[in-house]
Protein backbone atom coordinates (compact mmCIF):
# COMPACT_ATOMS: atom_id res chain seq x y z
CA UNK A 1 0.00 0.00 0.00
CA UNK A 2 1.32 3.17 -0.65
CA UNK A 3 2.11 5.92 1.82
CA UNK A 4 2.10 8.61 -0.29
CA UNK A 5 -0.04 11.59 1.23
CA UNK A 6 -1.77 14.38 -0.21
CA UNK A 7 -2.30 18.14 1.37
CA UNK A 8 -4.63 20.68 0.70
CA UNK A 9 -3.52 24.48 2.43
CA UNK A 10 -6.46 26.60 1.54
CA UNK A 11 -5.55 30.06 1.53
CA UNK A 12 -2.48 31.80 -0.06
CA UNK A 13 -1.22 35.06 2.48
CA UNK A 14 1.10 34.58 4.34
CA UNK A 15 -0.24 32.47 7.11
CA UNK A 16 -0.85 29.91 4.08
CA UNK A 17 2.47 30.25 1.90
CA UNK A 18 4.50 29.86 5.41
CA UNK A 19 2.34 26.36 5.89
CA UNK A 20 3.10 25.07 2.24
CA UNK A 21 6.55 25.95 2.66
CA UNK A 22 7.02 24.21 6.29
CA UNK A 23 5.43 21.46 4.28
CA UNK A 24 7.96 21.26 1.82
CA UNK A 25 10.98 22.21 3.97
CA UNK A 26 9.68 18.67 6.40
CA UNK A 27 9.06 16.68 3.17
CA UNK A 28 12.48 17.33 2.13
CA UNK A 29 13.88 16.81 5.83
CA UNK A 30 12.27 13.70 6.72
CA UNK A 31 12.62 12.25 3.53
CA UNK A 32 8.22 12.00 3.03
CA UNK A 33 6.10 11.41 0.03
CA UNK A 34 4.01 14.64 0.00
CA UNK A 35 2.54 16.26 -2.75
CA UNK A 36 1.39 19.87 -1.87
CA UNK A 37 -1.41 21.66 -3.06
CA UNK A 38 -2.41 25.76 -2.38
CA UNK A 39 -5.56 27.09 -3.66
CA UNK A 40 -6.25 30.97 -3.69
CA UNK A 41 -9.07 32.26 -4.46
CA UNK A 42 -7.42 35.70 -5.61
CA UNK A 43 -4.86 36.70 -8.47
CA UNK A 44 -1.78 36.51 -6.76
CA UNK A 45 -0.38 35.28 -3.43
CA UNK A 46 0.97 36.83 -0.25
CA UNK A 47 -2.50 38.56 0.86
CA UNK A 48 -2.17 42.09 2.96
CA UNK A 49 1.72 41.90 2.00
CA UNK A 50 2.46 43.46 -1.47
CA UNK A 51 4.90 46.14 -2.42
CA UNK A 52 4.79 48.63 -5.51
CA UNK A 53 7.90 49.30 -6.82
CA UNK A 54 7.73 52.77 -9.02
CA UNK A 55 10.31 55.50 -9.89
CA UNK A 56 12.52 54.45 -7.32
CA UNK A 57 9.95 54.28 -4.66
CA UNK A 58 9.58 51.04 -2.64
CA UNK A 59 5.75 51.52 -1.38
CA UNK A 60 4.62 49.20 0.88
CA UNK A 61 0.61 48.42 0.78
CA UNK A 62 0.61 46.20 3.62
CA UNK A 63 2.79 45.55 6.30
CA UNK A 64 5.95 47.35 6.24
CA UNK A 65 8.31 45.40 8.99
CA UNK A 66 8.54 42.87 11.75
CA UNK A 67 9.64 42.80 15.40
CA UNK A 68 12.25 40.27 16.40
CA UNK A 69 11.33 39.19 19.77
CA UNK A 70 8.98 36.84 18.03
CA UNK A 71 11.27 34.63 15.86
CA UNK A 72 9.41 32.98 13.27
CA UNK A 73 9.69 35.57 10.75
CA UNK A 74 13.20 36.52 11.26
CA UNK A 75 13.92 32.56 11.28
CA UNK A 76 11.99 32.04 8.13
CA UNK A 77 13.69 34.82 5.94
CA UNK A 78 17.23 33.40 7.04
CA UNK A 79 16.33 30.02 5.98
CA UNK A 80 14.85 31.14 2.50
CA UNK A 81 18.30 33.21 2.07
CA UNK A 82 17.08 36.57 2.85
CA UNK A 83 19.06 36.88 6.20
CA UNK A 84 21.39 39.80 3.96
CA UNK A 85 18.35 41.59 3.12
CA UNK A 86 17.00 42.48 7.10
CA UNK A 87 17.46 45.76 7.21
CA UNK A 88 16.86 47.66 10.99
CA UNK A 89 15.16 50.77 11.60
CA UNK A 90 16.93 54.34 11.04
CA UNK A 91 19.50 54.96 13.98
CA UNK A 92 18.29 58.40 13.71
CA UNK A 93 14.72 59.88 15.00
CA UNK A 94 13.57 57.29 16.50
CA UNK A 95 10.50 58.67 17.54
CA UNK A 96 6.52 58.75 17.18
CA UNK A 97 4.28 61.67 18.01
CA UNK A 98 0.97 62.39 19.03
CA UNK A 99 -1.62 64.23 17.75
CA UNK A 100 -2.91 66.71 20.57
CA UNK A 101 -5.50 69.46 20.34
CA UNK A 102 -4.08 69.73 16.41
CA UNK A 103 -0.36 70.11 17.68
CA UNK A 104 2.53 67.42 17.43
CA UNK A 105 3.30 66.38 20.37
CA UNK A 106 6.53 63.62 20.89
CA UNK A 107 5.61 60.86 22.95
CA UNK A 108 8.16 61.23 25.97
CA UNK A 109 11.98 59.33 25.63
CA UNK A 110 11.36 56.07 27.15
CA UNK A 111 7.36 55.50 27.18
CA UNK A 112 6.82 52.08 26.60
CA UNK A 113 2.79 51.29 25.35
CA UNK A 114 1.64 52.13 28.56
CA UNK A 115 3.89 53.19 30.58
CA UNK A 116 6.97 55.77 31.55
CA UNK A 117 10.28 54.66 32.41
CA UNK A 118 12.08 57.49 32.13
CA UNK A 119 11.59 60.07 34.85
CA UNK A 120 12.28 63.69 33.62
CA UNK A 121 11.36 63.22 30.34
CA UNK A 122 7.83 61.97 31.52
CA UNK A 123 7.45 64.56 33.61
CA UNK A 124 8.53 67.55 31.15
CA UNK A 125 6.48 66.48 28.65
CA UNK A 126 3.36 68.50 27.35
CA UNK A 127 1.43 64.85 26.15
CA UNK A 128 -0.13 64.67 29.75
CA UNK A 129 -2.01 67.33 32.35
CA UNK A 130 0.03 67.71 35.86
CA UNK A 131 -3.11 65.71 36.90
CA UNK A 132 -2.95 63.18 34.18
CA UNK A 133 1.38 62.34 35.07
CA UNK A 134 0.04 62.15 38.94
CA UNK A 135 -2.82 59.89 38.32
CA UNK A 136 0.01 57.69 35.89
CA UNK A 137 2.65 57.87 38.83
CA UNK A 138 -0.14 56.61 41.40
CA UNK A 139 0.24 53.18 39.69
CA UNK A 140 2.86 52.11 41.65
CA UNK A 141 0.00 52.23 44.90
CA UNK A 142 -2.90 51.26 43.25
CA UNK A 143 -3.72 47.43 44.71
CA UNK A 144 -3.34 44.51 42.23
CA UNK A 145 -6.40 42.71 41.11
CA UNK A 146 -6.93 39.91 42.89
CA UNK A 147 -9.22 38.09 40.13
CA UNK A 148 -7.97 36.42 37.11
CA UNK A 149 -10.65 37.06 34.44
CA UNK A 150 -10.23 39.16 31.53
CA UNK A 151 -10.71 42.41 31.24
CA UNK A 152 -10.81 45.17 28.21
CA UNK A 153 -7.73 46.93 27.51
CA UNK A 154 -10.12 50.16 28.67
CA UNK A 155 -10.73 48.93 31.99
CA UNK A 156 -6.83 47.96 32.38
CA UNK A 157 -5.42 51.02 31.38
CA UNK A 158 -8.39 53.26 33.11
CA UNK A 159 -7.53 51.10 36.58
CA UNK A 160 -3.58 51.00 36.73
CA UNK A 161 -3.05 54.71 34.75
CA UNK A 162 -6.29 57.03 34.73
CA UNK A 163 -8.66 57.94 31.68
CA UNK A 164 -5.91 60.39 30.46
CA UNK A 165 -3.54 57.27 29.57
CA UNK A 166 -6.12 55.65 27.94
CA UNK A 167 -7.35 58.04 25.73
CA UNK A 168 -3.94 59.96 24.58
CA UNK A 169 -1.87 57.42 24.30
CA UNK A 170 -2.58 53.31 25.01
CA UNK A 171 -5.54 53.88 22.64
CA UNK A 172 -3.74 54.98 19.54
CA UNK A 173 -0.76 53.03 20.00
CA UNK A 174 -2.53 49.50 21.23
CA UNK A 175 -5.87 49.76 19.69
CA UNK A 176 -3.98 51.03 16.84
CA UNK A 177 -2.16 47.92 15.93
CA UNK A 178 -5.27 45.88 16.40
CA UNK A 179 -8.20 48.71 14.66
CA UNK A 180 -9.71 47.93 17.90
CA UNK A 181 -12.20 49.76 20.54
CA UNK A 182 -9.97 49.83 23.28
CA UNK A 183 -13.26 49.00 25.06
CA UNK A 184 -14.06 45.74 23.45
CA UNK A 185 -9.90 44.90 23.08
CA UNK A 186 -8.95 41.90 25.24
CA UNK A 187 -5.68 42.55 27.31
CA UNK A 188 -5.23 39.14 28.09
CA UNK A 189 -5.24 38.44 24.30
CA UNK A 190 -2.88 40.99 23.16
CA UNK A 191 -1.06 42.66 26.37
CA UNK A 192 -0.66 39.66 28.68
CA UNK A 193 2.72 40.82 29.66
CA UNK A 194 1.95 43.89 31.19
CA UNK A 195 -1.03 41.50 33.24
CA UNK A 196 1.61 39.89 34.37
CA UNK A 197 3.59 42.28 35.62
CA UNK A 198 0.66 43.43 37.48
CA UNK A 199 0.28 40.22 38.71
CA UNK A 200 4.24 39.50 39.78
CA UNK A 201 5.06 42.84 40.86
CA UNK A 202 2.00 44.54 42.01
CA UNK A 203 3.13 47.36 39.54
CA UNK A 204 3.26 47.72 35.75
CA UNK A 205 5.89 51.02 35.92
CA UNK A 206 7.99 49.08 38.91
CA UNK A 207 8.54 46.38 36.76
CA UNK A 208 8.95 47.91 33.57
CA UNK A 209 11.77 49.84 35.45
CA UNK A 210 13.46 46.76 37.00
CA UNK A 211 13.24 44.93 33.40
CA UNK A 212 15.03 48.13 32.26
CA UNK A 213 18.13 47.92 34.69
CA UNK A 214 18.11 44.21 34.52
CA UNK A 215 19.06 44.92 30.49
CA UNK A 216 20.67 48.22 30.82
CA UNK A 217 18.35 49.90 28.45
CA UNK A 218 17.67 53.72 29.49
CA UNK A 219 15.32 54.59 26.16
CA UNK A 220 18.15 54.08 23.68
CA UNK A 221 15.20 52.50 22.25
CA UNK A 222 13.12 55.70 21.74
CA UNK A 223 9.51 56.00 22.84
CA UNK A 224 6.61 53.79 21.84
CA UNK A 225 7.71 50.62 20.39
CA UNK A 226 11.32 49.62 20.57
CA UNK A 227 12.56 49.96 17.25
CA UNK A 228 15.29 48.59 17.43
CA UNK A 229 13.45 45.80 17.89
CA UNK A 230 11.72 46.40 14.10
CA UNK A 231 13.21 45.19 10.82
CA UNK A 232 12.35 44.74 7.08
CA UNK A 233 13.54 44.05 3.90
CA UNK A 234 15.83 45.63 2.16
CA UNK A 235 13.69 45.17 -1.66
CA UNK A 236 10.67 45.42 0.77
CA UNK A 237 8.16 42.66 2.02
CA UNK A 238 7.39 41.42 -1.22
CA UNK A 239 10.51 39.98 -1.40
CA UNK A 240 9.24 37.28 1.97
CA UNK A 241 5.99 36.44 -0.16
CA UNK A 242 8.08 36.25 -3.44
CA UNK A 243 10.94 33.90 -2.10
CA UNK A 244 8.14 31.74 -0.36
CA UNK A 245 6.32 31.03 -3.56
CA UNK A 246 9.66 30.04 -5.35
CA UNK A 247 10.15 27.90 -3.00
CA UNK A 248 6.63 25.75 -3.76
CA UNK A 249 7.20 22.94 -6.57
CA UNK A 250 6.25 23.61 -9.82
CA UNK A 251 1.70 23.77 -9.84
CA UNK A 252 1.58 23.64 -6.43
CA UNK A 253 -0.24 26.99 -6.67
CA UNK A 254 -3.77 27.30 -7.78
CA UNK A 255 -4.53 30.88 -8.15
CA UNK A 256 -8.26 32.08 -8.76
CA UNK A 257 -9.46 28.81 -7.07
CA UNK A 258 -12.64 29.19 -4.94
CA UNK A 259 -13.18 26.40 -2.24
CA UNK A 260 -16.77 26.13 -2.01
CA UNK A 261 -17.00 23.83 1.10
CA UNK A 262 -14.86 20.87 2.82
CA UNK A 263 -16.11 17.51 4.08
CA UNK A 264 -14.74 14.25 5.37
CA UNK A 265 -15.97 10.90 3.37
CA UNK A 266 -14.11 7.42 4.22
CA UNK A 267 -11.00 8.96 5.97
CA UNK A 268 -10.41 11.47 3.23
CA UNK A 269 -11.26 15.16 2.72
CA UNK A 270 -13.12 16.41 -0.09
CA UNK A 271 -12.66 19.72 -1.14
CA UNK A 272 -15.42 21.32 -3.11
CA UNK A 273 -14.42 24.20 -5.54
CA UNK A 274 -17.16 26.83 -6.96
CA UNK A 275 -15.62 25.94 -10.37
CA UNK A 276 -14.65 22.76 -11.59
CA UNK A 277 -14.12 19.43 -9.85
CA UNK A 278 -13.77 18.48 -6.49
CA UNK A 279 -10.41 17.44 -5.04
CA UNK A 280 -9.28 15.17 -2.35
CA UNK A 281 -7.02 14.89 0.49
CA UNK A 282 -5.21 13.31 3.32
CA UNK A 283 -4.66 16.55 4.96
CA UNK A 284 -6.15 20.11 5.39
CA UNK A 285 -5.06 23.01 6.42
CA UNK A 286 -7.67 25.60 6.30
CA UNK A 287 -5.05 29.40 6.31
CA UNK A 288 -8.11 31.88 5.70
CA UNK A 289 -9.72 34.15 7.51
CA UNK A 290 -12.26 32.90 10.11
CA UNK A 291 -15.31 33.73 8.65
CA UNK A 292 -14.35 31.94 5.58
CA UNK A 293 -13.34 28.38 7.56
CA UNK A 294 -16.70 29.35 9.08
CA UNK A 295 -18.65 28.79 5.61
CA UNK A 296 -16.37 26.20 4.80
CA UNK A 297 -16.80 24.14 7.63
CA UNK A 298 -20.48 24.60 8.21
CA UNK A 299 -21.47 21.16 6.64
CA UNK A 300 -18.85 19.52 8.98
CA UNK A 301 -19.09 21.07 12.13
CA UNK A 302 -21.26 23.70 13.18
CA UNK A 303 -19.94 24.15 16.57
CA UNK A 304 -16.57 24.88 15.45
CA UNK A 305 -18.40 26.88 12.76
CA UNK A 306 -20.33 29.13 14.52
CA UNK A 307 -17.12 29.65 17.17
CA UNK A 308 -15.33 31.12 13.66
CA UNK A 309 -17.72 32.90 12.79
CA UNK A 310 -18.13 34.81 16.00
CA UNK A 311 -14.68 36.18 15.96
CA UNK A 312 -15.77 40.04 14.69
CA UNK A 313 -13.30 41.87 11.69
CA UNK A 314 -12.47 45.23 11.31
CA UNK A 315 -11.54 46.77 8.00
CA UNK A 316 -8.74 49.42 7.20
CA UNK A 317 -7.26 51.15 4.15
CA UNK A 318 -3.34 52.73 3.69
CA UNK A 319 -2.97 55.53 1.39
CA UNK A 320 0.38 56.15 0.12
CA UNK A 321 1.98 59.49 -0.85
CA UNK A 322 4.93 60.74 -2.75
CA UNK A 323 6.29 64.24 -2.03
CA UNK A 324 9.32 66.32 -2.65
CA UNK A 325 10.80 67.28 0.22
CA UNK A 326 11.58 70.87 -0.61
CA UNK A 327 7.63 71.01 -0.54
CA UNK A 328 7.07 69.53 2.82
CA UNK A 329 8.20 72.81 5.35
CA UNK A 330 7.41 70.59 8.66
CA UNK A 331 10.60 68.63 9.62
CA UNK A 332 9.89 65.11 9.53
CA UNK A 333 12.26 64.02 12.34
CA UNK A 334 10.20 61.39 13.70
CA UNK A 335 9.20 57.58 12.56
CA UNK A 336 5.08 58.72 12.39
CA UNK A 337 2.26 59.67 14.34
CA UNK A 338 -0.79 58.36 16.10
CA UNK A 339 -3.80 60.08 16.15
CA UNK A 340 -5.96 59.64 19.27
CA UNK A 341 -9.34 58.98 18.59
CA UNK A 342 -10.81 61.65 20.52
CA UNK A 343 -9.19 64.27 18.10
CA UNK A 344 -12.13 62.98 15.62
CA UNK A 345 -9.71 62.93 12.54
CA UNK A 346 -10.30 60.40 9.67
CA UNK A 347 -6.74 59.12 9.81
CA UNK A 348 -5.76 56.69 12.44
CA UNK A 349 -1.82 57.47 12.29
CA UNK A 350 0.41 57.93 9.45
CA UNK A 351 4.04 56.66 9.21
CA UNK A 352 7.02 58.32 7.66
CA UNK A 353 8.42 55.37 5.61
CA UNK A 354 11.61 57.01 4.02
CA UNK A 355 12.63 58.48 7.14
CA UNK A 356 11.71 54.77 8.80
CA UNK A 357 13.41 52.71 6.38
CA UNK A 358 16.08 53.40 4.05
CA UNK A 359 16.13 53.06 0.93
CA UNK A 360 12.26 54.21 0.63
CA UNK A 361 12.34 57.05 -1.53
CA UNK A 362 14.98 58.93 -4.32
CA UNK A 363 16.63 61.32 -2.77
CA UNK A 364 14.98 64.60 -2.24
CA UNK A 365 11.82 62.47 -1.71
CA UNK A 366 9.56 61.34 0.90
CA UNK A 367 7.50 58.62 1.09
CA UNK A 368 4.38 58.77 3.51
CA UNK A 369 1.90 56.26 4.45
CA UNK A 370 -1.56 57.18 6.24
CA UNK A 371 -3.67 54.45 7.95
CA UNK A 372 -7.86 54.53 7.55
CA UNK A 373 -10.55 52.58 9.16
CA UNK A 374 -10.47 50.42 12.05
CA UNK A 375 -13.44 49.51 14.30
CA UNK A 376 -13.77 53.39 15.18
CA UNK A 377 -14.57 53.87 11.79
CA UNK A 378 -16.12 50.87 9.89
CA UNK A 379 -17.16 52.49 6.71
CA UNK A 380 -13.91 52.99 5.53
CA UNK A 381 -13.73 50.66 3.09
CA UNK A 382 -16.91 51.90 1.56
CA UNK A 383 -15.66 55.20 0.14
CA UNK A 384 -14.19 55.20 -3.11
CA UNK A 385 -10.60 55.37 -3.78
CA UNK A 386 -10.66 59.41 -4.52
CA UNK A 387 -12.88 59.97 -1.40
CA UNK A 388 -10.24 57.56 0.56
CA UNK A 389 -7.24 59.99 -0.97
CA UNK A 390 -8.35 63.31 -0.50
CA UNK A 391 -9.33 62.86 2.72
CA UNK A 392 -5.90 61.21 4.28
CA UNK A 393 -4.35 63.95 1.73
CA UNK A 394 -6.46 66.60 3.50
CA UNK A 395 -5.40 64.87 7.23
CA UNK A 396 -1.50 65.62 6.19
CA UNK A 397 -2.54 69.21 4.83
CA UNK A 398 -3.84 69.91 8.56
CA UNK A 399 -1.30 68.08 10.53
CA UNK A 400 2.02 68.94 8.52
CA UNK A 401 0.90 72.76 7.45
CA UNK A 402 1.64 74.51 4.32
CA UNK A 403 0.40 74.14 1.35
CA UNK A 404 2.02 70.87 -0.53
CA UNK A 405 0.63 68.46 -3.50
CA UNK A 406 1.51 64.72 -3.91
CA UNK A 407 3.77 63.24 -6.29
CA UNK A 408 1.27 60.35 -6.50
CA UNK A 409 -0.79 58.21 -4.63
CA UNK A 410 -1.59 54.93 -3.93
CA UNK A 411 -4.73 53.61 -2.15
CA UNK A 412 -5.29 49.94 -0.58
CA UNK A 413 -8.25 48.25 0.62
CA UNK A 414 -8.48 45.69 3.11
CA UNK A 415 -12.13 44.84 3.70
CA UNK A 416 -12.87 42.77 7.28
CA UNK A 417 -8.76 42.33 7.33
CA UNK A 418 -8.21 42.25 10.85
CA UNK A 419 -9.98 40.13 13.43
CA UNK A 420 -11.30 41.65 16.71
CA UNK A 421 -9.61 40.36 19.75
CA UNK A 422 -12.42 40.80 22.21
CA UNK A 423 -12.65 40.06 26.09
CA UNK A 424 -12.77 36.40 26.38
CA UNK A 425 -10.86 35.82 23.05
CA UNK A 426 -8.55 33.58 24.30
CA UNK A 427 -11.39 31.36 25.45
CA UNK A 428 -13.01 31.15 22.28
CA UNK A 429 -9.78 30.00 20.42
CA UNK A 430 -9.56 27.32 23.13
CA UNK A 431 -12.74 26.21 22.18
CA UNK A 432 -11.78 26.09 18.59
CA UNK A 433 -8.78 24.46 19.38
CA UNK A 434 -10.80 21.82 20.92
CA UNK A 435 -13.16 21.29 17.95
CA UNK A 436 -10.91 20.82 15.41
CA UNK A 437 -8.81 18.62 17.81
CA UNK A 438 -11.78 16.43 16.84
CA UNK A 439 -11.23 16.36 13.34
CA UNK A 440 -8.25 14.19 11.79
CA UNK A 441 -6.34 15.81 9.43
CA UNK A 442 -7.83 19.45 10.26
CA UNK A 443 -5.23 21.99 11.10
CA UNK A 444 -6.40 26.12 10.96
CA UNK A 445 -4.03 28.87 10.75
CA UNK A 446 -4.68 32.52 10.46
CA UNK A 447 -3.95 36.13 12.25
CA UNK A 448 -7.16 35.67 14.58
CA UNK A 449 -5.47 32.94 16.92
CA UNK A 450 -2.98 34.89 19.17
CA UNK A 451 -1.64 37.67 17.27
CA UNK A 452 -2.21 39.26 14.00
CA UNK A 453 1.71 40.18 13.02
CA UNK A 454 3.92 38.59 9.94
CA UNK A 455 5.81 36.24 12.47
CA UNK A 456 2.26 35.49 14.31
CA UNK A 457 1.25 34.23 11.30
CA UNK A 458 3.94 32.45 9.91
CA UNK A 459 4.36 30.49 13.37
CA UNK A 460 0.78 29.88 12.63
CA UNK A 461 1.22 28.26 9.28
CA UNK A 462 4.32 26.51 10.39
CA UNK A 463 2.85 25.34 13.33
CA UNK A 464 -0.58 23.94 11.33
CA UNK A 465 2.08 22.15 8.83
CA UNK A 466 4.21 20.41 11.61
CA UNK A 467 1.12 19.14 13.56
CA UNK A 468 -0.59 17.71 10.17
CA UNK A 469 2.99 15.62 8.95
CA UNK A 470 3.05 14.74 12.83
CA UNK A 471 -0.77 13.12 12.81
CA UNK A 472 0.19 11.87 8.82
CA UNK A 473 3.34 9.96 9.72
CA UNK A 474 2.81 8.87 13.23
CA UNK A 475 2.16 5.06 12.38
Amino acid sequence: MSTRKKIIVVGGGISGLSAAHKLVELREERGLSVDITLLEAGPRVGGVISTRYEDGFIIEEGPDSFITTKPAALQLCSRIGLGDSIIPTNQHNRRTYILLDGKLLPLPDGFLLLAPTRFWPFIKSPVFSLAGKLRMIMEVVIPRRAADEDESLGSFVRRRFGAEALERVAQPLIGGIYASDPEKLSVKATMPRFLEMERQSGSVIRALLREQRASNQSGAEGSGARYGLIVSLRSGMQSLVDGLASRLPEGAVKLGTRVKSVEMASGRWIVSLDEGEGMEADGLIIAAPSFVASRLLEGLDSELSNDLGGIEYASSAVVNFGFNKSDIKQPLDGFGIVVPAVEKRAIIACSFSSVKFEGRAPEGKHLIRCFLGGALNPGVCDMDERDLSESAFNELRYILGGSFDPLFSYVSRYPSSMPQYMVGHLDLISEINGRVSEHSGLELAGNYFDGVGTPDCIRTGETAAENLLDYLFSG
